[in-house]
């Protein structure tokens, strides 16, 4: 069996080393590629820390939502254990989401989620996806055509996890994208050895000029750039 962790945070703010706190997370449980209805929601009291209008208006949870709900002390070793040593995937984890979680667990003295244990869906996506012009969460849901209509009003930990537990899983369905560099060189290599089809093309029985290898380098600088 194969048991793999979705989850999202909603934070009062980026800069948790001057204070800002996880006010909701969220995590989604998938087995064998398939999503389970095993799940972990909490909103958490950011024990007054204030949140900005600016970051209200990305998930819609205010302080006075927050007032009686339980603190991260009460959450964590709950959150700690739902993960187990189960892989645990977040979207742009290495730069925000572990950070940010690992420093709350560190202020309690819990054990943090180890590196050998995170995957960041936004490097993996980087990786095996060619075509999306944006490798957002929301882009890649759009690219694989899941739908976004629960976060039409708000960004939420739960409702992200979910949509990130169907991209992880589209995601591992999809094969890894070669190097386009080295897939255009192999191309023309290709291209340069195989002889033209047809008959009745000029055939060329003097060498290039030496600015003529000069643009053609330079042109082929511009396509594998």
């Amino acid at each position: 069996m194969t048991r793999i962790i979705c989850f999202d945070i909603e934070t009062t703010g980026f800069e948790y080393l001057r204070g800002d706190r996880c006010i909701e997370i969220g995590a989604v449980e998938i087995i064998d590629g398939k999503i389970t209805e095993n799940s972990f929601h909490e909103y958490i009291n950011p024990e007054g820390k204030i949140i900005p209008p600016e970051t209200y208006m990305v998930h819609k949870i205010s302080n006075a939502f927050l007032e009686d709900k339980p603190k991260m002390s009460e959450i964590a070793p709950r959150f700690i254990e739902f993960i187990g040593d189960s892989p645990v995937v977040a979207h742009n984890g290495v730069d925000f989401d572990f950070p940010f979680i690992n420093h709350e667990l560190s202020m309690l003295g819990l054990p943090q989620i180890p590196r050998s244990q995170q995957l960041d869906s936004l490097i993996i996506a980087r990786n095996r996806v060619f075509g999306p012009k944006s490798y957002t969460l929301d882009a890649l849901a759009k690219w694989y055509g899941i739908s976004l209509t629960a976060r039409a009003d708000a960004h939420g930990a739960l409702i992200d996890s979910e949509i990130l537990a169907k991209v992880y899983i589209e995601l591992e369905n999809t094969a890894p994208t070669p190097d386009i560099k080295e897939t255009l060189a192999a191309q023309h290599e290709a291209m340069l050895k195989h002889p033209k089809i047809g008959d009745g093309f000029p055939r060329r029985t003097f060498p290039p000029r030496a600015e003529e290898l000069e643009k053609h380098n330079e042109f082929m600088e511009k396509i594998l750039s």
